[in-house]
């Protein structure tokens, strides 16, 4: 039997940040809990800042009857002369029966004592308090708090809790808090609670009492409400995704609105605007034709038909921060962009202070200048040494997200060499899953020394990534130099750069940092994981080539007719186990007897003989081999009486699997 299913656990605003870091976990928490339970059903989850709410239209008021099943010892030892011996006895005791009521089953190996027994489900209103409080304990906000004389703690106080199993309430307690039948209105309607009967009450009184419960229908209001704002001024809002999901978090009845701020602070660079509004004041920034208006959009959370005052007091508020922004950055230009603060700015604990990191960062990028063929050095150089200036700045002091790009403004206002500034702006590309790249080799140079000082540097002082924790964000370092390396087509070695680097790392551990970069390949690149084991087996170690290789291989991999073509050289592989393919191989004319193996060999030398522009086309042609390597297979018998045409016949195949390992050893391929 089925019932709807009601709980509201209130509580004090949440911070919008951390709630939706753990967001995405919250309905498989609650998932887990009613599986353990046996009361799996369907469920809906619903929030607003100030309650959490799981609704089931149909919950079970009991777990469903269970059968319990306990083997106990083989007869022959559970009775001694007809009569139950301790182990019968103690089974018996463990079953909370008398001997007597056992039974016996024969499972094959002779009858053993048995015992099953019908095992009524529980009631879940005995269930959902220990449910709710387990629940409530694994949600994982971060930080959390005490409040009053508890010692418990989450992440805010619990105001109110309400279990409402049809139209009775389900006994519990929660941090303190007894269930009951009442919730709280939005605060502009009432601070009384309001009381409910059932679950159709409770959703009918929360909306006429201001408050919009379904995260879903807030979003749609916020967003057709600023599509009503660009008709009606003629612009277009940047509509952050994340502030958006932030604004539904913090609001239970959301008005969007557009304020104003004075046009004298559009001289500042656009991204100081939008980071001030966006995350000192959670608005959204507003262009008109093209360019950053001095509008914002504001979601008040009011529930009132005036909102003149909400919009001024906004106003008045965004002055002062845009204020200290034009303050920051007139003093920042006054000061210029300079690096010898750096000296004084430690990176991290046995590396030195920035301005060192910086030299070291100058030295591998005119290490990569000479290998990638990028003449301008003195520039390369000088954008190095100036790229971490701007940590300096009272700009970036205020918005550590600005670093690199106030340096491009710096730049460009101390009349740099554009590669110079534009560089400083990408310096920390790809920053993200979806980041852009740099867009120049010049950019790509110095972002790549960025990242590689920090592997290398971090490796060698012990700081490494362990289990999730990566604080330095080597992981995405390793991701960004894959990424840069394949936009640019630049041939990256990493074993040949640390190893003519070194010198200026000491206690760095090459082959740890060569293994922690392959073990991040298998995460960058999203192919079948022994296509690429297939690739490294190749001995190549150019990023650009492993690349490559794998866009080439991994389709035919994927295809459908690839595990017939793969039987063909699991053959090929296998016949050359005892053999080393990594010598030079060399098959004798005077030795071939069977057509198939003339064949065979006159189209290896057609294949290797070619000059290929890409793997796609020279591992068509490899494959296409697969016709003379089947009639060679079911004509031709390798293991000769004669030791060197077995020899002779080896090598042949031998051959055939080095053209194919120049790309990728084919052995280590599994579908």
């Amino acid at each position: 039997m089925n019932k709807p299913l009601l709980i509201e656990i209130g509580v004090e605003e949440l911070p919008a940040i951390p709630f939706l870091k753990e967001l995405a976990n919250i309905e498989k928490k609650w998932s887990d809990i009613l599986e353990k339970n046996k009361l799996l059903c369907g469920f809906d989850f619903f929030y607003t800042p100030r309650r959490l709410v799981l609704w089931h239209r149909e919950f079970p008021v009991s777990q469903a009857n269970s059968v319990v099943e306990q083997f106990g010892a083989p007869i022959k030892i559970a009775y001694k002369d007809n009569k139950p011996t301790n182990a019968a006895i103690g089974f018996a005791k463990k079953c909370g029966v008398e001997v007597e009521d056992l039974e016996q089953i024969d499972k094959g190996k002779g009858p053993v004592l048995y015992f099953k027994q019908e095992v009524p489900g529980k009631q879940s209103v005995t269930l959902l308090n220990e449910m709710v409080n387990e629940f409530i304990n694994s949600l994982n906000f971060g930080k959390s708090m005490r409040w009053g004389s508890r010692t418990d703690s989450f992440i805010r106080p619990i105001r109110s809790l309400s279990i409402l199993l049809e139209n009775k309430i389900v006994e519990a307690e929660l941090f303190g808090v007894k269930s009951s039948n009442f919730s709280f209105a939005h605060r502009m309607v009432s601070y009384e609670p309001f009381t409910y009967d059932f679950a159709g009450d409770y959703f009918c009184k929360l909306d006429k009492n201001g408050v919009i419960l379904y995260p879903d229908e807030r979003r749609k209001i916020i967003l057709e409400q600023m599509k009503k704002i660009e008709v009606s001024n003629d612009v277009k809002i940047d509509i952050d995704e994340d502030l958006l999901e932030e604004i539904v978090a913090i609001t239970e009845y959301p008005t969007a609105l557009i304020g104003k701020f004075d046009e004298e602070f559009l001289e500042l660079p656009e991204e100081v605007i939008v980071t001030s509004m966006k995350e000192h004041q959670r608005y959204f920034a507003v262009y008109k034709d093209g360019k950053l208006s001095n509008n914002f959009i504001v979601v008040s959370n009011s529930k009132t038909d005036d909102f003149s005052a909400i919009v001024a007091g906004n106003e008045k508020v965004l002055r002062p921060r845009l204020s200290d922004a034009m303050f920051f950055y007139k003093n920042d230009i006054a000061n210029g962009l300079n690096n010898e603060g750096l000296k004084n700015l430690v990176f991290v604990e046995g590396l030195g202070s920035m301005y060192e990191k910086c030299e070291r960062e100058a030295k591998i990028a005119l290490y990569l200048a000479n290998e990638f063929n990028e003449t301008n050095k003195e520039l390369l150089e000088k954008a190095v040494m100036l790229s971490k200036a701007d940590l300096m700045s009272e700009m970036v002091y205020e918005f550590t997200e600005l670093q690199g790009l106030m340096g491009y403004y710096y730049a460009k206002i101390a009349n740099e060499d554009d590669l110079v500034c534009m560089a400083l702006k990408e310096q920390y590309l790809p920053d993200g899953e979806d980041s852009n790249l740099p867009s120049s080799k010049f950019s790509a140079i110095v972002a790549l020394s960025y990242k590689l000082d920090n592997l290398m540097g971090l490796f060698s002082v012990g700081k490494i990534p362990t289990g999730s924790k990566d604080p330095f964000g080597l992981r995405r370092a390793a991701a960004g130099i894959v990424k840069i390396a394949m936009e640019h087509k630049l041939s990256i070695n990493l074993d040949k750069i640390i190893t003519n680097l070194a010198n200026n790392y000491k206690g760095l551990d090459k082959s740890q940092l060569l293994d922690f970069f392959n073990e991040r390949l298998f995460k960058i690149f999203e192919v079948n994981p022994s296509v690429l084991k297939a690739v490294l087996g190749s001995g190549e170690k150019d990023i650009y080539k492993i690349s490559l290789k794998l866009c080439a291989l991994n389709p035919i991999v994927q295809s459908d007719d690839f595990k017939e073509i793969s039987t063909t050289f699991k053959r090929v592989a296998n016949i050359i186990k005892d053999i080393d393919v990594d010598k030079k191989l060399e098959v004798k004319d005077a030795l071939l007897e069977d057509n198939e193996e003339k064949e065979l060999y006159e189209a290896y030398k057609a294949v290797t003989s070619k000059q290929f522009d890409d793997y796609e086309v020279q591992l068509d042609e490899l494959f296409a081999l697969k016709s003379q390597l089947d009639n060679f297979f079911d004509n031709v018998f390798v293991n000769h009486e004669n030791e060197d045409i077995k020899t002779n016949r080896k090598n042949l195949i031998g051959l055939v699997y080095q053209a194919f390992k120049n790309i990728a050893d084919i052995k280590e391929i599994t579908i």
